[in-house]
């Protein structure tokens, strides 16, 4: 299950469902996964990267990842992605793209990193930017890239 907690209007929670849902099938994730995709602004943003990185500064989007299993039906919970709605808007016009393309491949960027990927070292960027990159191409999104500062 795929739960979506949201302070901001969205078009569309399926997209980022159903993202997730593909970046999960592309990792084989168990089918009985279960994340939480948290809808946010950039100064809950600020503040969780501070609190738990150590960067005073938003970011687009955070993941916590978990080893939880729910009691009641034994399904893994992976953890949770914190997107921040006004960045995903800001890169989307920096990059010519809808904001619900944005916020799409930063599911799939989140979910990777619930996942155990990471882009610290070289080699693990370029393992974690093919996957989302196939991700995307599944979901018919090739166009939208990370915009790296």
């Amino acid at each position: 299950m795929i739960n979506i907690d949201s302070q901001y209007e969205f078009s569309d929670n399926a997209l980022l469902e159903r993202a997730a849902r593909f970046a999960l099938d592309h990792q084989s994730a168990p089918a009985n996964a279960e994340l939480t995709i948290v809808l946010a602004d950039d100064a809950q943003l600020r503040e969780l990267n501070r609190e738990y990185l150590g960067i005073d500064s938003p970011t687009d989007v955070l993941s916590f990842p978990s080893s939880e299993i729910d009691p009641e039906t034994d399904a893994p919970y992976l953890g949770d992605i914190i997107l921040s709605i006004p960045r995903a808007t800001q890169q989307a016009q920096a990059a010519g793209h809808r904001m619900e393309e944005e916020a799409q491949l930063l599911v799939v960027h989140g979910t990777l990193h619930l996942l155990g990927h990471d882009h610290a070292e070289p080699a693990d960027k370029t393992r974690m930017w093919q996957a989302q990159a196939e991700i995307m191409v599944k979901l018919g999104l090739s166009h939208v890239r990370v915009v790296e500062e």
